[in-house]
């Protein structure tokens, strides 16, 4: 039992750490965020598809009723998504990433909604931490600082990754995790269609490279491990132990980008890493 609880806590990790690299990526490829959004899904359906039908993944989708709801947690993803990498460029890689991270609080009160788990005092108390860590990086309480403008679309992000997340909770046990997956890409690259006549690809060849990693990378692998962590823990238990992804995106942007973090995000990262700590314990039992 321990050993599969060690197991699902170390595919969980490794998926978040894969995911992480959506920081740097999402900050420094030279395209609007839309246009990364569109790209970034078309691409990742075309990888998840051939390993799907490598592993003779079953695509069907069973209901009228699944296939609205894939199409409601498609539009949520494509949200978060875009208000996401909006953060990262008006921010920076950290401020970004932890922002986002109030998403643990957010699905901690949504999370009764969406299923018959009551509310967790204990998800509540350790969410609430991870919100003061995100406010002991806010450096400015203006809103002509992009750094706040950045924050809060990192904010409203956190807000539609937690319906996201509620959302296809319910369908982790009836379909497989990159089944699920191709189906929310195809989602996004279709509400995301209008782009191409609106959003500015000058750039796009120059950035295929980072196009082709966001897409395998962070999206085909790493989205594709959280989404089957999901059959393994509830939504608010893996949003916090989750919450360790921006340690890892600052210490991916220190490393590639020399991007060096201020003092105010080493205790507000160091206030989020206590809480994933502790629900890293504390879902052992």
């Amino acid at each position: 039992m321990e050993n599969t609880h060690t197991k699902n806590l170390s595919f969980l990790l490794l998926g978040t750490l894969f995911v992480s690299t959506s920081g740097v990526l999402g900050r420094y490829i030279a395209l609007p965020a839309e246009a990364i959004i569109f790209c970034r899904a078309c691409l990742a359906s075309v990888f998840i598809y051939i390993f799907c039908r490598f592993k003779k993944i079953d695509l069907k989708i069973k209901s009228k009723k699944d296939f609205i709801s894939f199409v409601i947690s498609g539009f949520f993803m494509a949200s978060h998504w875009i208000t996401y990498f909006i953060a990262l460029k008006l921010s920076n890689v950290a401020l970004g990433m932890l922002s986002m991270y109030t998403y643990p609080v957010i699905t901690a009160f949504l999370e009764p909604l969406f299923s018959k788990q009551k509310l967790n005092p204990v998800h509540v108390l350790l969410a609430i931490i991870v919100l003061i860590g995100v406010y002991i990086l806010v450096p400015d309480f203006s809103l002509e600082n992009d750094q706040l403008k950045g924050i809060l679309f990192g904010i409203f992000s956190a807000f539609c990754y937690s319906i996201r997340n509620l959302t296809i909770k319910k369908h982790v046990k009836d379909y497989n995790g990159s089944m699920l997956m191709l189906h929310q890409m195809l989602i996004i690259a279709v509400l995301l269609i209008p782009v191409l006549f609106f959003s500015n690809f000058s750039n796009l060849q120059s950035q295929i490279p980072l196009l082709l990693l966001v897409a395998l990378l962070t999206t085909s692998i790493g989205h594709t491990m959280m989404v089957n962590a999901l059959k393994h823990f509830s939504v608010a238990t893996a949003s916090i132990i989750s919450s360790v992804q921006p340690i890892f995106g600052i210490i991916i942007a220190y490393f590639f980008v020399n991007e060096i973090p201020s003092f105010n995000t080493f205790i507000g990262g160091a206030l989020i890493l206590s809480t994933v700590i502790i629900e890293s314990i504390r879902s052992k039992k």
